[in-house]
């Protein structure tokens, strides 16, 4: 938001630091009560802007300055007859994670230190309050100790402009997860906050292989995952959604979640790795998943257009009323009954289902064939050929290790 936004109403103003600020402005200018919110750089002992902070830290991690480099910040300017500076500083503190000292998530530096920057002492002794409160609420949720700092502000400087509403006009940005998932106690907030989320139960997850996907409420990235993925989801990997920033009980993560959505995938309970933010690459995701579930040998087929030797793949024989599907997606692909004995090694067909393929020109091998793809992952299948049997003519030679079949139910 820019200064202009503020209301003519008396206006109160602190600065707090959370990581980047981008989440933060987004986070905190949620709160009713606040007028306006603004990226900036505080407290800090060189220029203030983007470069300066940026090279500055590189300095500082490298051991070669004593100069104290600015926190990312945000000045919160609220009316206080429509919300406490409590209030203010228990979003604040539910909105992060205050024990992780310089860092929050993958953001690792002093310039994400936590911070509050106050303008008086009255403000001083409310920030150092509620930190006592929430540290209670941390210890007893089994939780570290709170590393903000807490300091009169000295210096600030607004951020640049594309650093402000930065959310809002850059689609591929992420929204925060909402911090240790640890509620305020206060009863400034308490009629006002819901109920925190609640990690999922390890009993209704598939503790082999499960997927699950860390949301925010107010995240329109996870909307768009959900709508363009979810939504249609045939992988036999089971999937779950969570609104809490906390793994099942007895699951761990790897490291701390900083965005939203990020599609963790478990084994036996542990993070094995993770797909972080979503701006509709699907290819993208797919193969990242592939490559988790796919041998080398299927790896080498569907992501470097690699070949079976013939007679070696699967299907060969299959001889079985179902359907063929993508060993990633789920997504049907061809039904048996389009299966043909072609003599060539490889599983062969006549007809995909619909929109189940893409073509692509494929002028490898000093050849010009045309390459088939799943239209669902955008896995190499295999080549089709214009030498197949009546009633389409079409020869879809299929490389039998990237398909995997499903029978049809008993009865049909």
């Amino acid at each position: 938001m820019s200064q202009t936004a503020v209301h003519a109403a008396r206006t109160e103003t602190i600065v707090l630091g959370m990581g980047c600020f981008w989440g933060a402005e987004k986070r905190m200018g949620e709160l009713p009560g606040v007028l306006d919110v603004e990226s900036g750089y505080a407290n800090g002992d060189i220029a203030g802007n983007y470069e300066a902070v940026l090279a500055h830290e590189r300095l500082v991690q490298r051991g070669q300055t004593s100069q104290r480099n600015h926190a990312e910040v945000v000045k919160v300017s609220f009316d206080p007859a429509r919300v406490s500076l409590e209030t203010v500083l228990a979003r604040f503190w539910e909105s992060h994670d205050p024990t992780q000292g310089d860092r929050q998530g993958n953001d690792i530096g002093t310039n994400y230190r936590s911070a509050i920057y106050t303008n008086d002492a009255a403000q001083q002794a409310t920030a150092l309050k509620t930190r006592d409160v929430y540290q209670a609420a941390l210890t007893q949720a089994g939780r570290k100790s709170i590393t903000t700092e807490i300091a009169p502000l000295k210096k600030y400087f607004p951020a640049e402009t594309y650093h402000q509403d930065y959310l809002k006009k850059n689609p591929n940005g992420y929204c925060g997860l909402g911090g240790t998932g640890v509620k305020y106690p206060g009863a400034a907030i308490s009629a006002k906050a819901a109920p925190p989320a609640q990690p999922l139960d390890p009993k209704a997850l598939n503790l082999k292989r499960q997927l699950i996907v860390f949301e925010a409420e107010d995240c329109p990235y996870c909307k768009q995952f959900k709508a363009e993925v979810l939504d249609h989801w045939k992988s036999e990997v089971p999937v779950a959604r969570s609104f809490s920033a906390q793994p099942p009980a007895g699951w761990t993560l790897e490291k701390a979640l900083f965005a939203t959505p990020t599609i963790v995938l478990f084994e036996n309970g542990k993070e094995v790795s993770r797909f972080t933010g979503w701006n509709g690459d699907k290819p993208r995701f797919w193969k990242w998943l592939g490559f988790h579930l796919l041998t080398p040998a299927q790896q080498k087929i569907a992501f470097e257009q690699g070949t079976e030797r013939p007679g070696t793949g699967s299907h060969l024989d299959e001889k079985r009323s179902g359907i063929f599907v993508d060993p990633i997606t789920g997504a049907p692909l061809f039904r048996s009954d389009a299966k043909f004995e072609s003599g060539t090694g490889w599983p062969s067909f006549f007809s995909p289902l619909p929109g189940a393929l893409t073509e692509h020109v494929d002028a490898s091998h000093g050849m010009r064939r045309v390459e088939v793809r799943s239209a669902s992952s955008g896995i190499h299948l295999g080549h089709v050929f214009d030498d197949g049997p009546p009633p389409t003519g079409k020869r879809y030679c299929i490389n039998g290790n990237v398909l995997k079949f499903v029978p049809d139910p008993a009865g049909k």
